[in-house]
């Protein structure tokens, strides 16, 4: 499956209006992956890295292909992790999977790549004709086939899947960070001890900490999306959490940093304040010797 309009040239195959951010372009996948797809995305890692890319939780994995490097799959994280140093100028191309698609798509239990990232061979080591498929995905190949392979690859490993109906909506349900998950499994039909085996095996992790997670990311979208730091009393009460010393806590479990010093670092990235938080777009900053990788 390619992507309609998708060309092997550097200039022609990411849309034009993709481009988010400098260095960063995100686009809609085709209409029949957008199921189990949120995006496919792109990341031009700068001339000059001035350190290490801070990766935050978002309750989704990726398929990734990095120039150079070849291609793997990240899984879900329950808190920061910081790249290692990038090559300059490498290319890397990603497929993101939406919350709980993960596992269904890839046919394993999307625990065991909580907080991993795994050569994409060995995950599909056991599917035969898509692993040998994604042998082809060699880290010599210009960034534009590589997407394409890439595309083709998870169309098939689509076509392919158990879908599990009751994760996908339990999942959409716990967005919500007042819903409750002995009430979402109720509406999808499950015991809470099926809702939570079944989203460890989807997503990565209980459904506790999915909608923890996604109660982060709503906190980092709205990060990026402001200018100056918002009014983090106000911010916490919007976004679900019980107060904002709650918010600074669960901002340092899951970031690392204070949200006071998470939009610092964010800010220079996002060249405009609407850019969405992106779990690849390129973050650096400076190597001062702190620790941030768990």
């Amino acid at each position: 499956m390619r992507l309609a309009g998708i060309r092997p040239s550097p200039v022609s195959w990411v849309p034009p209006v993709a481009w988010l951010a400098p260095g960063y372009a995100e686009w809609q996948p085709p209409a029949a992956l957008r199921g189990q797809v949120a995006c496919l995305w792109l990341s031009v890692l700068p001339d000059r890295p001035r350190g290490s890319a801070l990766i935050l939780p978002d309750g989704c994995s990726d398929l990734l292909w990095q120039q150079g490097a070849g291609a793997s799959v990240a899984g879900p994280d329950t808190g920061p992790f910081t790249a290692g140093e990038p090559a300059p100028g490498a290319v890397i191309v990603g497929i993101r999977f939406r919350p709980a698609a993960g596992g269904q798509v890839l046919g394993m239990p999307l625990s065991e790549l909580r907080d991993q990232r795994a050569p994409l061979a060995d995950v599909l080591r056991a599917q035969g004709p898509l692993a040998r498929r994604s042998a082809g995905l060699s880290p010599d190949l210009s960034p534009a086939e590589a997407a394409a392979r890439l595309l083709d690859l998870t169309g098939r490993l689509v076509a392919d899947a158990a879908a599990d109906p009751a994760i996908t909506q339990a999942a959409a349900l716990l967005r919500d960070p007042a819903a409750r998950t002995e009430e979402v499994a109720g509406l999808v039909g499950l015991s809470e001890r099926q809702l939570r085996r079944r989203s460890h095996a989807a997503a990565g992790y209980g459904p506790k900490t999915l909608q923890r997670v996604l109660r982060f990311h709503r906190f980092v979208r709205l990060l990026d999306a402001s200018p100056v730091l918002p009014d983090l009393a106000g911010a916490a009460v919007r976004i679900g959490y019980a107060d904002q010393p709650h918010l600074t806590r669960e901002c340092r479990s899951l970031s690392g940093h204070t949200p006071a010093a998470l939009h610092r670092l964010r800010r220079p990235a996002s060249s405009t304040p609407s850019v969405a938080v992106k779990k690849y777009r390129v973050l650096f900053r400076p190597n001062t010797g702190g620790n941030h990788t768990r």
